[in-house]
């Protein structure tokens, strides 16, 4: 695994009707519902560990710590970036921002990821 601090990547999603909180079942008004920011989040630090493990590997979320902080309506811009912030081990801690067209940041916090053997994983969750 060469995962070090400082490795990073982003998404970019312009938000739809299905992304609002309407849509999600988080809220009853029409902007970006926060279980999606949380889905981009989560989906930016997917993107960094991207060609960084090991053959075999994969990782799992397990920690979301999200701040999120301005209404982004259908049809806003997003930037979500995650950077690889702490590496012990097999976990992995990133700092994530999501930002708007204008630079406003719409949310900020971290996702915890943990590198596992992903036939050893999907072994003890699938049903034989």
């Amino acid at each position: 695994m060469a995962v070090e601090p400082g490795l990073n990547a982003a998404v970019e999603h312009t938000v739809t009707a299905e992304d609002t909180a309407q849509a999600l079942g988080s809220g009853d008004v029409p902007v970006l519902g926060t279980p999606r920011l949380v889905a981009l989040a989560e989906a930016a630090t997917v993107a960094a560990l991207e060609g960084e493990l090991d053959a075999g590997q994969t990782s799992v979320g397990t920690r979301v710590e999200l701040d999120h902080l301005v209404a982004t309506p259908v049809g806003g811009q997003l930037r979500v970036r995650a950077e690889v912030a702490v590496v012990d081990d097999r976990t992995v801690r990133f700092a994530v921002t999501a930002t708007d067209e204008a630079g406003a940041m719409v949310g900020r916090g971290t996702v915890t990821r943990a590198v596992v053997d992903r036939d050893r994983f999907l072994a003890r969750v699938t049903p034989d």
